[in-house]
């Protein structure tokens, strides 16, 4: 498996950091506005090569949807995936962003950074133990994130904000399944996020994103837009991706 990539030193993810030359840091990555791409809603018969598709269109964070059939009903993938990918993306420049819609995450944290994952976001409400698995996870070297679920109130994350969190997640669908309408109220619930989180904290969306709803997004403070079927199920995913970066203003 991939060695795991520790540091050592805070994560500086100042949403003011970013240059205009290519990000080619986690942190660069995640102070600037950027799609990820999600390969639930890619053809896994041929994942590798629409994978390197879209980096080649520009895509550097490679969103990996993981669920058990718990926390969410579908089961997905799981590590051996993320290993499979890892040497790929990290040559070329990305980072594996794994969203773990799974209970008691904190059970697996070591196996997908181990696996090679850059970035474990876990839910709030899929265990008791929130502080401990961030910390968790950036012992093993990744970047923490933290998801909220629609119905969840942004205030869930005041408590690990400040010194436990470099992304916050909010779901603009239930998670679950891709193709899902963007919910409309997630648009106030991302500037109250932006508002409440530090600056050096990346704001992430995820459900229903695609050109139309990447521009509103953008303006209620997300710096990171999922996007699995406006990207995968197009007939030309590097075009689909470059109409959606363009759209979220991250070109």
């Amino acid at each position: 498996m991939p060695a795991v990539r520790r540091f050592d030193a805070p994560l500086d993810l100042t949403l003011e950091a970013a240059t205009d030359t290519a990000p080619t840091s986690r942190r660069e990555l995640f102070s600037s506005k950027r799609v990820a791409p999600s390969i639930l809603s890619a053809d896994f018969s041929r994942l590798g090569a629409q994978v390197e598709e879209v980096m080649a269109a520009g895509a550097r964070l490679i969103h990996v949807d993981v669920m058990d059939g718990h926390f969410v009903p579908p089961i997905t993938i799981g590590t051996l995936i993320v290993s499979a990918l890892a040497d790929r993306v990290h040559a070329a420049g990305g980072i594996l962003d794994v969203h773990l819609m799974i209970e008691r995450p904190e059970r697996q944290v070591e196996e997908f950074a181990s696996a090679g994952a850059d970035n474990i976001t876990i839910h709030v409400e899929a265990t008791p133990h929130v502080h401990y698995t961030l910390a968790r996870i950036r012992e093993r070297g990744c970047s923490a994130g933290a998801a909220l679920c629609p119905a969840t109130p942004a205030a869930a994350l005041d408590e690990v904000a400040a010194d436990a969190l470099d992304v916050a997640l909010c779901m603009s669908v239930n998670p679950g399944w891709g193709g899902q309408s963007f919910i409309p109220a997630s648009l106030d619930k991302l500037a109250r996020m932006r508002r409440a989180l530090p600056a050096n904290v990346a704001l992430e969306v995820d459900g229903g994103i695609h050109p139309a709803t990447a521009g509103p997004a953008a303006e209620a403070g997300a710096n990171l837009f999922v996007a699995g079927s406006a990207v995968f199920e197009s007939e030309d995913p590097g075009a689909a991706y470059s109409a959606l970066a363009r759209a979220a203003g991250a070109l």
